[in-house]
C-alpha cells in the first residue's frame, strides 16, 4: 500500500533539471490526463482524446454509457497512438517545442524535466502522470490519515 505524503518542493527541485528541449517526455508518455475543461480545447486544436475503459465495461454498459462513466470519473486523456510522440511536438533548429505551449494541458505544465531518460522511466513508468507530489489531476497529494 502506498501512502500519499506532502513533499518538499525545494528538495524535488534539486533532483530535476530545467527542460533542454530534447522532446523525450513528449515522445515517451503516451497518455496525458486532461481536466474536464481541457478536453474540447485539445480536440479543437487537433489532439487525440481518449477515455480509459475496459472491454468488460463496454460489454456490460455499452460503449456510450462506458464512455460517459469514464468521463465522469475523470478518466480522459490526450493520447499519442504511435511512437512519434505528441501531435503538438515540433522540431525547430535541433530543439523540440510545443506548438500549443501556452494552451498545453495542466499535466504537461506540471511536468519537471530530468531529461526523461531510461532511469527515470524505470522508476516512474511510461504513464507517469502524478509526478512531483501531484495527483493525476494536478492537485497536491494529501497525507493519508488512516
Amino acid at each position: 500500500m502506498t501512502k500519499n505524503i506532502s513533499l518538499d518542493a525545494s528538495k524535488l527541485n534539486s533532483i530535476f533539471h530545467e527542460c533542454n528541449q530534447c522532446g523525450t517526455c513528449c515522445k515517451q508518455y503516451r497518455k496525458i490526463t486532461l481536466h474536464h475543461d481541457e478536453v474540447e480545447q485539445i480536440k479543437k486544436l487537433g489532439g487525440y482524446v481518449g477515455v480509459d475503459i475496459s472491454i468488460k465495461e463496454i460489454r456490460e454498459k455499452g460503449l456510450q454509457q462506458a464512455r460517459e462513466d469514464a468521463e465522469k470519473r475523470g478518466k480522459v486523456f490526450m493520447i499519442h497512438p504511435d511512437d512519434k510522440g505528441c501531435i503538438f511536438l515540433e522540431k525547430r533548429n535541433d530543439k523540440y517545442v510545443c506548438k500549443i505551449y501556452h494552451y498545453r494541458p495542466r499535466t504537461c505544465r506540471g511536468f519537471k524535466c530530468n531529461m526523461a531518460d531510461d532511469s527515470f522511466l524505470s522508476l516512474f513508468g511510461r504513464n507517469a502522470i502524478h509526478l512531483l507530489g501531484q495527483t493525476t489531476y494536478g492537485l497536491p497529494l494529501k497525507e493519508d490519515v488512516s
